[in-house]
């Protein structure tokens, strides 16, 4: 059973370097040698944001992984920002159970949304066949995100949401 238990400050460090690492993993491929895919900075941005809530997660009394939510209590439209999970602790069906866990945390959100880059085809694959996503957006050159990150083909990004009501 996945537990979500509240990110305290001074596991903050440790919780950028572990999702730091498990989305070099994830993105090899695609990522010049040396070159996070995920800065330090943007992490924070995250972690820090006035309705942010970040989690450890727990499977059992292992910590195996992290998620950043935005919640916003008014419209009711909320934000998965970050979801990882460690690298050994990959292919068991863990971010399912992770983000059905989210789901029952926040009950009373309308509709959830976030965000993947367009040749992250396991995270597609993830949010759209697995989670109940829709694509609702293609960010590219010609429809430009405000906030495009520091990689390769950052313009390209999908947006998904998930309506729950």
């Amino acid at each position: 059973m996945v537990e979500l238990r509240l990110l305290l400050e001074e596991e903050r460090e440790e919780f950028i370097r572990r999702n730091q690492v498990a989305f070099r993993e994830a993105l090899a491929e695609e990522m010049p040698e040396g070159q996070e895919v995920i800065s330090r900075e943007e992490i924070l941005e995250s972690l820090l944001a006035p309705k942010a809530q970040a989690f450890q997660v727990y499977w059992e009394t292992d910590l195996v992984g992290g998620v950043v939510v935005q919640i916003d209590s008014a419209t009711k439209r909320n934000s998965l920002d970050l979801l990882f999970v460690d690298g050994n602790h990959k292919g068991r069906g863990l971010g399912l159970n992770i983000w059905q866990a989210i789901e029952q945390a926040y009950p009373d959100t309308e509709v959830w949304e976030t965000h993947t880059p367009y040749f992250e085809v396991r995270n597609i694959h993830f949010y759209v066949n697995k989670c109940g996503f829709q694509i609702v957006e293609f960010f590219n050159p010609a429809h430009p995100m405000e906030h495009v990150p520091d990689f390769p083909d950052a313009e390209l990004f999908f947006r998904f949401e998930k309506r729950m009501k």
